[in-house]
C-alpha cells in the first residue's frame, strides 16, 4: 500500500478519477489492500480538488471586489 502516489491531474480529469474510484469502492470487488490504495488515491484526489477550488474562489471574490484596496492585483491575461 506504500507505493508512491500518481501525479495529480488537473482538476476536470481529477474528478473523473474520484467517480471511478467511488464507483469501484462501491462495487466491493476491491479486496481490503485494494479498497485502501483506492482509497487513499481518492483523499489525495479530494485534496486537490479542494485546493484548486480554494484558488478559483479566491480569484473570483477578487475580481467581484474591486474596491477592496486589499485584493486589488494585476490581472494576468495570460491563465
Amino acid at each position: 500500500m506504500t507505493e508512491p502516489s500518481k501525479e495529480l491531474p488537473d482538476f476536470e480529469k481529477a474528478l473523473e478519477e474520484l467517480e471511478a474510484l467511488v464507483e469501484q469502492l462501491e462495487s466491493g470487488d476491491l479486496n481490503l489492500e485494494q479498497s485502501l490504495s483506492q482509497f487513499q488515491r481518492g483523499i489525495e484526489l479530494t485534496r486537490h480538488c479542494q485546493g484548486v477550488l480554494a484558488q478559483a474562489q479566491q480569484t473570483v471574490e477578487q475580481l467581484i471586489d474591486p474596491d477592496d484596496e486589499a485584493s486589488a492585483v494585476p490581472f494576468d491575461s495570460s491563465d
